[in-house]
């Protein structure tokens, strides 16, 4: 029988049906499949499905599943990702939930998996998530899906659905932002999803566990041998940094108590690293925006009723913090979030056509000025070029998954630059950085990237080349910063007479 403690379900401005069928009284179980927010702590959409289940009275199984033929599939993207699954794995073992890591052994494997849970279930809730192949998974599911099939979102402080149309730039969505996000701060997921349910005792059918087994002990552990076995890039491999929830709460730790103080000043500067590095973890949804922003409230002794009444789109003052705290929550809320709503009412985000109007006309203009240099693909990716800091950069890359925040701007300016045409440099960009950044294919990573070209900016002085779209360059950087450390890092390989 259904419980009389009543769980708390995600916020109503929070949750999409994504069909319009009933939620099924006569269910067996409910499903979350956990697509974005691979996570168990301040996730609204398992608590969401935790409540669905306790309502119905059956018990919840987690689903999280990796395939094996998305874009960009590598060795890199799939180990992060199964950092995660072993972490999972055993916070629900812990909580007494039924949870399925399945990874595809070969290519279709997994076909069918989703709609054998979803044959017999309540109903199903899966990730909201605005960006890369997702959105149409999940449309192609919801179409399929024989009971309700409710989208939940997680993603960021201020609700998705908040927002009905796109920002021009970052000062108008901080001003909407600051007018609008107060009457959400107090909808905070819990700290544990599962933490107010009393949920029924369940397991995976044999049938569905037996067609479609749960990944190896060897693979959720890091076994190379089992990674280098699957049907992925093999020549994209992984990188020191590890993923989960576990991973990114220590990231956490070690940027709140050992390089906040210093981020509002050191940010830029690439060595030694004052950022967070949490990218990859928000990206991959091992960390909550939510969690984040309660450990810096903590430290800070800070509670939602200090932030200001008025909302003037400043970067610094409106949330009442020390001057370090605020200078990251811009970079952590405004700028990430700006490009999360950019992503979910713009199906067109990915295309040169979606950049402004003054970035459409001038690269237009100057598409045909003379380019100093002109790289292939091929050369850009191996780092080839006449220009040390950016090859350092590219190396950073290809090596750690990860560009420092501000050389990455420098990285995409001279892409633009080198390249035969700004079409040409959007597609060199996009692939770099979805192929080797741990970060890539989020909403994030493409406002870096078409930031690159105009968006969220404004014209500036008329050049070659870039018309009135920014300019960078690597001599003023070597000027502004200290890059020496740096390039003995990620420089040339220094040879030696034998």
């Amino acid at each position: 029988m259904p419980s009389t403690v009543v769980p708390p379900e995600a916020p109503p401005l929070r949750v999409r049906a994504a069909n319009a069928r009933p939620w099924r009284s006569k269910g067996e179980h409910v499903v979350y499949w956990m697509t974005s927010a691979r996570r168990g702590a301040f996730n609204f959409a398992l608590q969401h499905a935790a409540a669905r289940a306790q309502h119905f009275g059956v018990p919840l199984i987690v689903l999280e599943a990796l395939r094996c033929d998305y874009r960009w599939a590598s060795a890199r993207l799939h180990r992060f990702v199964l950092d995660g699954m072993r972490d999972n794995a055993r916070w629900f073992a812990q909580r007494g939930v039924a949870y399925h890591a399945y990874v595809e052994p070969t290519r279709g494997a997994g076909r069918g998996l989703f709609a054998a849970l979803a044959e017999r279930a309540c109903g199903v809730v899966t990730d909201e998530f605005p960006c890369f192949f997702l959105p149409r998974m999940i449309a192609a599911a919801a179409e399929r899906c024989p009971a309700r099939l409710d989208v939940v979102d997680s993603n960021g402080l201020l609700p998705l659905q908040a927002a009905a149309s796109d920002f021009p730039t970052a000062y108008a969505f901080r001003r909407f932002l600051q007018k609008e996000l107060p009457a959400h701060l107090g909808d905070a997921p819990l700290a544990d999803a599962l933490a107010r349910t009393k949920l029924q005792t369940g397991a995976v059918p044999e049938s569905i566990a037996a067609r479609w087994p749960a990944a190896s002990e060897s693979l959720l552990a890091g076994d190379a041998a089992a990674l280098a076995r699957l049907p992925i890039d093999a020549s994209v491999a992984p990188t020191a940094l590890r993923g989960g929830p576990d991973a990114a709460r220590a990231a956490l730790e070690l940027f709140l108590a050992r390089k906040l103080l210093d981020y509002g000043e050191k940010r830029n500067q690439p060595e030694p690293e004052m950022t967070s590095r949490l990218s990859p973890y928000l990206h991959f949804g091992h960390v909550s925006v939510h969690e984040v922003l309660g450990e810096l409230a903590r430290r800070e002794e800070w509670t939602p009723a200090r932030v200001a009444n008025k909302a003037n789109g400043k970067r610094e003052g409106w949330w009442n913090m020390s001057q370090p705290a605020e200078s990251f929550l811009d970079e952590l809320i405004t700028w990430r979030e700006l490009g999360y709503v950019f992503c979910a009412r713009r199906p067109d985000y990915e295309s040169f056509e979606s950049l402004p109007k003054f970035a459409l006309e001038t690269l237009d203009k100057h598409a045909a000025d003379p380019r100093p240099y002109v790289y292939t693909l091929e050369q850009l990716e191996r780092a080839q070029t006449h220009d040390r800091v950016w090859n350092a950069a590219q190396r950073q890359l290809v090596r750690e998954g990860y560009i420092h925040n501000y050389l990455r701007m420098l990285w995409g300016k001279k892409i633009l630059e080198w390249s035969a045409t700004p079409r040409a440099a959007l597609a060199a960009l996009i692939e770099l950085n979805n192929r080797y950044a741990l970060d890539g294919r989020n909403p994030n990573s493409y406002s870096g990237i078409f930031w690159t070209l105009g968006r969220f900016d404004r014209p500036w002085p008329e050049r070659k080349i870039y018309g009135t779209v920014r300019c960078m360059t690597s001599d003023s950087t070597e000027k502004k910063l200290d890059l020496e450390p740096y390039l003995a890092k990620f420089g040339e390989p220094r040879l030696f007479a034998s």
